[in-house]
C-alpha cells in the first residue's frame, strides 16, 4: 500500500486521461500549496521576456504546424496499432502557476502505473534511482517504439499545440506536475511560460537528478535573451539528430 501511494503521488506515470476537476478549479496551483511563490513571481522585464518571445514562438508555431500535423498523425497511426490510444494529457503547471493540459504521444504501455508499482517493489535499485531522478534509464513501461520516440523526442511533438495554446514555450523551464512542486525552490519558473526544451535538455539530460533538472530551469529565468533561445533551438536539434532523447 505505501509503495502505491508513493508511485501515485509521484504523478509520473503515464495516464490515458487528464482530471477535469483541476481544470474546472480554475487550473491554479496556488490551491495545491504553490501560491506563495506565484505571488513572489515578478513579470520578466525587458521587451523580449514579456511581449517579443511569446510573438516568436506563436509565429514559428504556425509555420511549422502542417509539417508536425503530418507526423504526428503518422507517428500516432503507429501508437494505435501497437495497442491503446495514441495520446495522453498531463496537468502540468505554466505561468503564474496556472495548471494547464499537456499534450504527448504515449510511449508506455496502457497499464503504466501498475507497471511502474510492480517494478518498485521488486527492485530495489531501481526503487533508489526512481527516488533520486524521478525517472528511470531502463523503464519496463516504455514500449519498443516510445524508446525511439523517446530517444528522438518525436513524442514531444503534440506541445507543439501548447505553444499555440499559449500554454507553453519553444524554450523555457522544464513544465513539472504539481505534485513535483517541492522540487523547485524560488518564484522564477512561475513567471515564464515552460518550454518543449530547455537548458537541462540540452545539457545533462539522462543523467541528472531532480533537483539539478530544477537547478537548469531557474538559471534559464536569468539567462534569457533571443541568442540563449536560438542557441538552445540549435543544441536540441542536433540532440534530436544524435538520438540521445531521454
Amino acid at each position: 500500500m505505501m509503495m502505491r501511494i508513493m508511485v501515485v503521488n509521484s504523478g509520473l506515470a503515464e495516464r490515458q486521461g487528464f482530471g477535469a476537476g483541476a481544470l474546472s478549479r480554475g487550473a491554479s496551483a496556488s490551491a495545491s500549496g504553490c501560491g506563495d511563490r506565484v505571488r513572489r513571481a515578478r513579470n520578466p522585464s525587458g521587451f523580449y521576456r514579456r511581449h517579443a518571445k511569446r510573438w516568436a514562438d506563436l509565429a514559428l508555431a504556425i509555420l511549422m504546424i502542417l509539417p508536425v500535423t503530418a507526423v504526428v498523425a503518422i507517428i500516432a497511426a503507429l501508437v494505435a496499432l501497437d495497442g491503446g490510444r495514441p495520446f495522453y494529457v498531463q496537468p502540468r503547471v505554466g505561468l503564474r502557476g496556472r495548471i494547464f493540459p499537456m499534450f504527448k504521444i504515449r510511449t508506455m504501455v496502457p497499464d503504466a502505473e501498475a507497471a511502474l508499482e510492480r517494478h518498485l517493489e521488486s527492485d530495489p535499485a531501481a526503487r533508489a534511482e526512481w527516488a533520486h531522478h524521478q525517472k528511470l534509464r531502463n523503464d519496463p513501461r516504455v514500449t519498443r517504439l516510445g524508446q525511439f520516440l523517446r530517444r528522438s523526442s518525436l513524442d514531444e511533438l503534440p506541445q507543439f499545440y501548447n505553444v499555440l495554446r499559449g500554454d507553453m514555450a519553444l524554450v523555457g523551464p522544464r513544465p513539472f506536475m504539481p505534485s513535483q512542486q517541492a522540487y523547485y525552490g524560488g518564484s522564477e519558473y512561475y513567471a515564464l511560460r515552460p518550454g518543449i526544451t530547455g537548458f537541462w535538455q540540452t545539457s545533462v539530460r539522462n543523467e541528472a537528478s531532480f533537483v539539478q533538472r530544477a537547478a537548469y530551469d531557474r538559471s534559464y529565468y536569468h539567462a534569457l535573451s533571443p541568442m540563449t533561445d536560438l542557441r538552445t533551438i540549435w543544441r536540441t536539434l542536433r540532440v534530436v539528430m544524435r538520438g540521445t532523447g531521454s
